[in-house]
C-alpha cells in the first residue's frame, strides 16, 4: 500500500497525513516542540483547549518560521464549553493567535466547570451551534468535526446535521482498529485521524512479535512501524506526540507497508484488544465505544 502524504477533506482541504499531537505536551515544552517538528518536515499540528496548551503552541507555529499557509492545525471544544462554543472558539482563535482549520468536538459529553457530567445538554444543540460558528466565520474556521465518536454518535449526528464532520478522531491502534467504524466515515467521507497510534505510554505493541518482526525488516523503530500502518491506510490520518526532538524527528519516517503486512497488524486486535483512552471519566458512560 502506498504512503499518502495527505488526505482531502470533505470541504476539499488537504490535511497532510501525519502531524505532531500535543497532549500532555506541558507549556514551557510544546512550543519548541511544535516549532522543531515544523522545521523539520511536519505540516500538521493537533492541539484543544482541554490540552490547556494553546497559546504556547500558537507560538511555536510562529517561532518555528515556516509559512501559516503550509501548516494545517487542528484544535477542539472542551467538554465543560458546550454551552458556549462561541465563546469557547474565541478563547481558542485568541491564545492561538491565528485561524483554526479544523475545529473539533472534542467529545459528545457535555460537563460542567465541577468536572461533573452535563445531562440537562445535549451534544448534538453544540454541534448545530459549531455548525452556525463554521458558516458565519468562514475565514477563522474553515472545517469543523468531531472527535471520540462511536457509530452510534455519529449516525445519531449525520441524521440531524447540515454539516457532514470533516473528521472523525479516534484511538487507533492494532490493538483497537476499529475496522467498522473506519468503513462506516469512509462511507460517509468523514476522514479518520488515529490517536494514541502506539496505545499510549509504555504500550506492550512496542514488544509485541508482530511489530518488532516487521521494524527489524525496515531497520526502524517499533513505532514507526504502528504510526506508518495509519499513513498507509486510505482516508486516515495520524498524530504521534512527543517533545523530544529524537522521537518527533523519529516519528516522521513512514515506511511502505504491504497489504499483507497491513492485515497481520490489524490481526493483532483480535487476541489482544486494549483500549488505552476509555470514556468513563466523562460521566456518560462506555459512549457506545468499539474495538475491532
Amino acid at each position: 500500500m502506498p504512503v499518502h502524504e495527505y488526505v482531502i477533506l470533505n470541504t476539499g482541504a488537504k490535511m497532510p497525513t501525519v502531524g505532531l499531537g500535543t497532549w500532555k505536551s506541558a507549556p514551557g515544552e510544546v512550543e519548541h516542540a511544535v516549532a522543531y517538528a515544523l522545521q523539520n518536515g511536519y505540516r500538521h499540528i493537533d492541539t484543544a483547549a482541554g490540552y490547556a496548551n494553546e497559546a504556547e503552541v500558537g507560538k511555536g507555529i510562529k517561532d518555528s518560521g515556516v509559512p501559516r499557509e503550509e501548516i494545517f492545525l487542528t484544535t477542539k471544544l472542551n467538554n465543560p464549553d458546550h454551552r458556549i462554543p462561541g465563546e469557547a472558539l474565541g478563547d481558542s482563535l485568541k491564545k492561538l493567535d491565528t485561524y483554526i482549520d479544523l475545529w473539533l468536538m472534542h467529545w459528545p459529553a457535555p460537563m460542567t466547570s465541577d468536572g461533573k457530567a452535563d445531562k440537562e445538554h445535549d451534544w448534538l444543540d453544540t454541534w448545530k451551534e459549531m455548525e452556525r460558528l463554521y458558516q458565519a466565520h468562514p475565514d477563522k474556521v474553515r472545517a469543523i468535526g468531531v472527535s471520540n465518536f462511536s457509530n452510534t454518535f455519529l449516525k445519531r449526528l449525520l441524521e440531524n446535521c447540515t454539516v457532514v464532520p470533516a473528521v472523525n478522531q479516534v484511538e487507533l491502534h492494532p490493538s483497537c482498529p476499529q475496522t467498522g467504524h473506519r468503513k462506516f466515515c469512509e462511507e460517509k467521507g468523514i476522514v479518520m485521524t488515529a490517536y494514541s497510534p502506539l496505545g499510549s505510554d509504555n504500550s506492550p505493541l512496542l514488544k509485541n512479535e508482530t511489530v518488532t518482526e516487521l521494524a527489524e525488516k525496515y531497520k526502524v523503530h517499533p513505532a514507526n512501524i504502528l504510526i506508518s500502518l495509519w499513513a498507509n491506510t486510505p482516508n486516515a490520518t495520524v498524530i504521534p506526540k512527543s517533545v523530544k526532538e529524537e522521537r518527533i524527528k523519529s516519528n516522521f519516517n513512514i515506511v511502505s507497508l504491504t497489504d499483507d503486512e497491513i492485515a497481520r497488524l490489524i490481526k493483532i486486535g483480535e487476541t489482544q484488544p486494549f483500549r488505552a483512552c476509555k470514556p468513563d471519566w466523562t460521566g456518560w458512560g462506555d459512549l457506545a465505544f468499539e474495538y475491532s
